[in-house]
């Protein structure tokens, strides 16, 4: 009898304690607030976007924040629809979230338009500065700061390179659409008043639509010495394949930004690796959830850039890449 109530106390004592443990461990839980991420993307939901998307994730849990343990991500794309970025910038701004992630000019225009007090983390904007996104890349000043992605010098890279791999270009057009990056004409002023060695002609190409490409494609190439440079842009991203074959069916020597175009037949590309910037933007939405304010963050500027180039291209081109070019490409398509 002794034993059964001696049982029924250490069974009274062990749920008591239960019942205190399960209160403290609950309320340890609630105390870790989900923190909620607005991330607004500026390119289609396709590999590339999803691919961005994921090096953002991945910088994220290295530092200890994970989508749907102790943060939500809200993702939106837009594409290069003006008015669905619009739309989208405002869903995210009414979630109310810590933190907001534009990429690119668009989609960083939309969301500053839709608000002055939640932090915003730019990424991959060219020119930021020149845009009036910041004050200065030092001092952003305002709720903005973020990862640039390129300057008015990468023009005259671009020019380089093209050079260098199509020895017979003589003037080159800058293809852009006026709509998404309106910076480019300021890009190309800039560089036109730089000194340079380089005898190309270079020209501003604006094109809002996809016939006004194809017009302007073909337009170039009719005459011999064409080089192409296509500027990345929202519209350009996604008619990126468009590109592609126009300035292979009109034998149009080509350089883009993003290494992945290589791989879908495009002749060249050299620019920031727009993955490590997605990655490293993690670092400053993990700064800004731990209290610090966007003003106090400097503009970052891309450490890492690639160099891809498609031999068979070439080859279907006429054009014999130099060996030291190849040599220093960080990608060769064979």
């Amino acid at each position: 009898m002794a034993s059964h109530i001696e049982r029924r106390k250490f069974l009274a004592t062990l749920g008591g304690a239960a019942a205190v443990a399960w209160p403290l461990a609950a309320r340890a839980q609630q105390g870790e607030r989900m923190r909620r991420i607005g991330l607004l993307m500026a390119v289609a939901d396709d590999r590339e976007g999803q691919a961005r998307v994921t090096g953002l994730k991945q910088g994220l849990e290295e530092l200890g924040w994970t989508d749907g343990r102790n943060i939500q991500i809200e993702t939106r794309f837009g594409g290069a629809d003006a008015g669905r970025i619009r739309t989208h910038a405002a869903e995210l701004v009414a979630l109310a979230p810590d933190v907001l992630v534009g990429h690119g000019t668009p989609g960083t225009r939309a969301l500053r338009q839709a608000t002055s007090s939640i932090p915003i983390v730019m990424v991959a904007v060219n020119d930021p500065v020149e845009q009036g996104f910041v004050s200065s890349l030092a001092h952003p000043g305002g709720n903005i700061t973020g990862f640039a992605f390129v300057d008015f010098q990468m023009v005259g890279k671009w020019l380089e390179m093209l050079k260098e791999a199509a020895p017979g270009v003589s003037r080159a057009a800058l293809m852009f659409n006026p709509d998404a990056a309106s910076f480019y004409y300021v890009y190309l002023r800039s560089f036109e008043a730089e000194p340079r060695s380089i005898a190309v002609e270079v020209a501003e190409a604006p094109v809002r639509n996809t016939a006004e490409v194809e017009e302007a494609i073909a337009k170039l190439g009719r005459e011999p010495g064409g080089g192409l440079i296509v500027a990345p842009d929202a519209f350009t991203i996604v008619h990126h394949q468009l590109f592609i074959r126009l300035a292979q069916q009109h034998r149009l020597p080509a350089v883009y930004v993003y290494r992945a175009y290589v791989l879908q037949g495009a002749l060249m590309s050299y620019g920031p690796d727009v993955y490590a910037l997605f990655r490293r933007s993690a670092s400053y939405v993990d700064r800004i959830l731990q209290g610090a304010k966007p003003a106090d963050l400097p503009v970052q500027q891309p450490t890492k850039f690639e160099l891809a180039i498609n031999l068979k291209t070439a080859k279907a081109l006429g054009l014999q890449i130099p060996d030291k070019l190849v040599a220093i490409a960080d990608e060769v398509i064979e």
